[in-house]
């Protein structure tokens, strides 16, 4: 949730620069045509150099451009809840207006987020740029960009699948953006939402009234753009997403670092060790002991330290200016099994499933849906002015490796360099940030393992099997 701080942002963000994005994106195309003869794309991505993509992480690709915007059993609401404009994409096939688009988009869609209950369930989220007055700012290429660098790390944290998308700007503006518009402006707690769904109205009427007009419409005006992505899991607590009582901004990311995993991330001492000083030392605010609950074993909190360290890896990287509250997860059982790590989703966040062995561990694991408010370059980064990366004193030894790789190969425009200024629609300013951002982040973490202060020791796996882990033994240089 963003607030006034991330207003002001915005409005100095949107004041005068140079145009963010455009559709010259590149990846395998899949081509539609709206009902008024409107040409729209849905592009995979190409993958980026040394990614490690799941059979799952593909057929979801192939899932989301294999979506018609326009077929039967399909329907598209306006997303009126939050902070930021998005539409989305509902399978109609069955439920009470099963095939019934018109009727689904005419009477569920003002329900919300319970429009989900009279559908078989959504297919994704479409979200757009949006930076103008009054909104909180999101930017369309930033969950392209988490997605694909995290299947670069080889990340633990669950970072959603993501597709390019176009869309007939007739099309989205009668059956999402004046619906949304008129449906927002009787919420009086979606009051940046409300001034989203004005602008995008605004613009599909009049392209010029927004700028950089090519942040949300294509070369030739035709088609609005955005993502297709999915945000599963549930909102962490004050336990992972800190307390927030010193305000939006440096305030907040400061009380995120007194969480009890960035605790642990913290102490300069061995993984266990540093396990139970992170959650004793967490434990003495009340908030985050009530949230925490009465039991949290060593093995979450290894999850959680490796999960934690990505994000704030990522956040550096990318100048997120908005994760502090709205970190997610999904619960899992986990057990050993013929000496390997098992696991399976929780139907429940409560002990109790009968399909798993009976000394199953419930843990929550990490899902970072929320990743729109980065790549520009006018965002606050947060995790750079906090200082995050210095203070951490625990790291695994494959993504630093893999970070000193990618930090090669961005200085030497190498094959990610040219991945990353050809693929995404990124303009030269927002590549050079990246560029210049992982720099910083390789410097800081090397600065750490020099002075000693660095222990390659987040492998949560080998901590669930073992009760503890041997630290990787790394060069500084990456080796």
């Amino acid at each position: 949730m963003k607030t006034l701080g991330f207003v002001l942002l915005a409005l100095a963000a949107s004041a005068g620069t140079p145009a963010s994005a455009t559709d010259a994106v590149r990846g395998k195309a899949t081509t539609f045509t709206s009902p008024k003869g409107v040409g729209e794309r849905c592009v995979r991505i190409a993958a980026i150099p040394g990614g490690e993509y799941s059979k799952g992480d593909l057929e979801e690709e192939a899932i989301y451009c294999g979506i018609d915007l326009y077929a039967p059993d399909v329907a598209l609401c306006p997303k009126t809840w939050s902070t930021s404009p998005g539409m989305m994409v509902y399978d109609i096939s069955g439920g009470p207006y099963a095939n019934d688009r018109s009727g689904f988009e005419r009477n569920a869609c003002k329900e919300g987020k319970s429009a989900d209950r009279l559908s078989d369930g959504d297919l994704a989220k479409f979200k757009v740029t949006m930076n103008a007055k009054g909104t909180s700012g999101t930017f369309s290429a930033s969950p392209l960009l988490y997605y694909h660098f995290s299947r670069y790390f080889d990340m633990t944290v669950k970072v959603p699948v993501s597709v390019w998308r176009t869309m007939d700007v007739a099309m989205h503006a009668s059956e999402v953006a004046r619906p949304g518009l008129a449906i927002s402006g009787h919420n009086r707690s979606a009051r940046m939402n409300h001034a989203g769904w004005q602008h995008l109205v605004d613009a599909e009427v009049n392209p010029s009234s927004y700028r950089p007009t090519d942040d949300i419409f294509t070369a030739d005006l035709t088609q609005i753009y955005g993502v297709l992505t999915s945000s599963p899991g549930h909102r962490y607590g004050s336990e992972i997403n800190g307390t927030r009582r010193s305000g939006w901004g440096a305030g907040q990311n400061l009380d995120f670092q007194e969480t009890p995993a960035f605790l642990a991330l913290r102490h300069d001492a061995q993984l266990v060790e540093a396990i139970d000083a992170g959650l004793r030392e967490g434990r003495k605010d009340g908030q985050i002991n009530r949230d925490l609950g009465p039991d949290v074993p060593r093995e979450q909190m290894a999850y959680w330290m490796r999960e934690i360290s990505e994000i704030v890896l990522l956040d550096f990287i990318f100048s997120q200016q908005d994760r502090v509250g709205n970190i997610d997860f999904t619960p899992y059982y986990y057990w050993i099994e013929n000496g390997d790590l098992a696991h399976k989703k929780a139907r429940h966040h409560e002990p109790g499933d009968s399909t798993v062995p009976a000394g199953a561990m419930l843990l929550r694991r990490t899902n970072l849906n929320d990743n729109d408010a980065g790549g520009r370059v006018a965002y606050a980064n947060f995790a750079k002015s906090t200082q995050m990366l210095e203070k951490l004193r625990h790291f695994d030894g494959k993504v630093y490796a893999r970070l000193i790789s990618l930090d090669r190969d961005l200085q030497n425009t190498g094959p990610i360099y040219q991945w990353l200024a050809s693929s995404l629609g990124l303009k030269e300013s927002e590549v050079a940030q990246v560029v210049k951002n992982t720099r910083l982040a390789t410097g800081i973490l090397q600065d750490s393992c020099k002075a000693g202060k660095l222990r390659f020791d987040l492998n949560p796996k080998q901590f669930f099997l073992l009760g503890d882990v041997t630290p990787d033994e790394m060069s500084c240089d990456g080796s």
